[in-house]
C-alpha cells in the first residue's frame, strides 16, 4: 500500500490551516492520457520537420530515436516520482522532496518561465493557422482568455475539450499520412542530404520538444484518480502514442518531400499539395487549428498547477495558493498565468525569440532524473539506469541549443534564484528555506 507521503502532508497540513481547498481527485486514465498526448500532438508535429531534416538530413529517423529514448527515460523518471508524491507541482514538488528547495525550485521556476512564453508562441501559431491577416494577435489573446476560463470551471471540463481537441489532431494527422502513403508524388523527391552525429543531436534536441509534453500529467498529480497506479500508466501510454503518431508522420514526410522538407515552412501543407487531394488543404488548416490549441489548454493547465505548489511553500506569492471552493481549480494562478500570456502576445511574435524554453524543460528533466535517482525501497519502479541515460541525454542536448539561448535561459535562472534569495532574506518567523 502506498502511504502519502511527508512532502504531500505538509502540504495538505498546510492548505488546512491557511484555509485553503485542496485540489479534488477527478481524472481518470483516459483523461490523463489526454491530457498527454494533447501536449505531444500540439503545433510542434506541424512544423518540427522542416528544421529537424534540416539539421540532421539522412539520419532523421535515427534523431527520432534519440529523442524517443531520452523522452521514455526521462518519462519514466516523471511517472516513478508522481506515484510517491501525488501533489501538485511535478517536478518542483519532487525536487523538494527529494533532494531539497532550492533544486524544486530551480525545476519549477524554468518550468513556469519558459512554458510561459511557450504558451503565447502556441496562441499566435493558433492565430496563424485560424485568423486573417492582421486579427493574428487580437485572436491568440481571445484564445488563451477562452482556454483560461474552460480551465477554472472545473478539470473535467479541461480533460473534456483536451480529448475533443486531441481527436480532431489525431483525424487530420490520419488524412496526412493516408495521403502520404497513397499517392503517387508528382515529382521524384529529391534524396535527403548526408549529415553528422552533430547534425543528428541537433535533429533530436528539436524532436525531444516535441515530446516533452507528458510532464503536464505529473504537474496534475493532485487531480488524478488512483495516481500511484495511473499517472505512470497515462505517462507510458501517452509517450508510446506520441512517439508512434511522429514516426508515422515523419517517415511520410521524408518519403513524400524528400530533401525539399528543410525548406518548407508548412510540410504537412506541402505533402497534401503534392498529391491529388490537395483540396483537402483546410481540413489540415483546422487540425493544425486544434492541434495548437490542445497544446495551449495543456500548457496553461500544467503551469497553474506548478504555480499553485510554488505558491502554497511562499516560493511565489501566497495569494495564488488559493483553490476554488467550488470547481476546485487553482484559479487565482490560471488567471494571473493567462494575464501574463496575453500581455507577451500583444507584444508580437515571440516564436523565434524563445529557445530559453527549450534550456529551461532539459533542466526541469535534469532535475527530474536526479530526484528518481535517490528514491529508494518501495519507491523504485524502473532501473536506476534509466536515469542515468535521461540525465546524460539531457546534458547532450542542451549542448545542441544556440549559445543565445543557452545564455538567457542561464540569466534567467540567476534571475530567479536571486528572487527567491532576497525574499528569504527579507522574511521573518521563517525557520528555513
Amino acid at each position: 500500500m502506498v502511504t502519502l507521503p511527508s512532502f504531500a502532508y505538509r502540504a495538505f497540513i498546510r492548505a488546512w490551516h491557511d484555509d485553503l481547498v485542496p485540489l479534488a481527485r477527478r481524472l481518470s486514465l483516459p483523461d490523463a492520457v489526454a491530457i498527454g498526448l494533447g501536449s505531444m500532438i500540439g503545433a510542434g508535429v506541424f512544423s518540427v520537420w522542416g528544421p529537424a531534416i534540416g539539421v540532421a538530413g539522412n539520419g532523421i529517423l535515427i534523431a527520432l530515436a534519440i529523442a524517443a529514448v531520452v523522452a521514455f527515460c526521462n518519462a519514466t523518471a516523471s511517472a516513478q516520482l508522481a506515484a510517491a508524491h501525488p501533489v501538485a507541482g511535478g517536478t518542483y514538488a519532487y525536487a523538494r522532496a527529494e533532494i531539497g528547495p532550492w533544486w524544486g525550485f530551480v525545476a519549477g521556476w524554468g518550468f513556469v518561465v519558459g512554458k510561459i512564453a511557450s504558451c503565447a508562441a502556441m496562441a499566435l501559431t493558433f492565430a496563424a493557422y485560424a485568423a486573417p491577416d492582421g486579427w493574428q494577435v487580437p485572436v491568440a489573446a481571445l484564445a488563451v482568455a477562452l482556454l483560461v476560463a474552460v480551465n477554472c470551471v472545473g478539470v473535467t471540463r479541461t480533460a473534456l475539450l483536451t480529448r475533443i481537441l486531441v481527436a480532431c489532431s489525431l483525424l487530420g494527422l490520419a488524412v496526412v499520412v493516408a495521403i502520404g502513403a497513397g499517392s503517387v508524388p508528382i515529382s521524384e523527391p529529391a534524396p535527403l542530404p548526408d549529415t553528422n552525429a552533430y547534425g543528428v543531436l541537433q535533429g533530436a534536441g528539436l524532436l525531444f520538444f516535441a515530446f516533452a509534453g507528458y510532464a503536464r500529467i505529473a504537474t496534475l498529480g493532485e487531480e488524478v484518480v488512483d495516481p500511484a497506479r495511473t499517472i505512470p500508466r497515462a505517462i507510458v501510454l501517452s509517450l508510446g502514442g506520441a512517439v508512434v503518431v511522429y514516426a508515422a508522420v515523419g517517415i511520410v514526410v521524408m518519403l513524400t518531400l524528400g530533401a525539399d522538407a528543410a525548406s518548407a515552412s508548412a510540410p504537412l501543407a506541402e505533402v497534401v499539395s503534392a498529391s491529388e487531394w490537395s483540396a483537402l488543404g483546410p481540413v489540415l488548416r483546422i487540425t493544425a487549428a486544434a492541434a495548437s490549441l490542445g497544446a495551449l489548454l495543456a500548457l496553461l493547465t500544467g503551469i497553474g498547477r506548478t504555480t499553485l505548489a510554488m505558491a502554497r511553500e511562499g516560493d511565489l506569492p501566497r495569494v495564488l495558493a488559493r483553490v476554488d471552493e467550488r470547481w476546485h481549480v487553482p484559479r487565482r494562478a490560471e488567471i494571473a498565468v493567462g494575464i501574463i500570456v496575453i500581455g507577451i502576445v500583444l507584444l508580437g511574435d515571440l516564436r523565434e525569440t524563445i529557445g530559453f524554453s527549450s534550456f529551461g524543460v532539459l533542466l526541469y528533466y535534469l532535475i527530474a532524473n536526479a530526484a528518481a535517482f535517490r528514491q529508494m525501497g518501495a519507491a523504485r519502479r524502473f532501473p536506476r539506469a534509466l536515469q542515468v541515460v535521461g540525465a546524460l541525454g539531457c546534458l547532450l542536448l542542451v549542448n545542441t541549443l544556440p549559445l543565445w539561448a543557452s545564455l538567457v535561459g542561464t540569466v534567467v535562472v540567476l534571475a530567479g534564484v536571486l528572487y527567491r534569495a532576497v525574499r528569504l532574506r527579507l522574511s521573518t518567523g521563517r525557520q528555513g528555506p
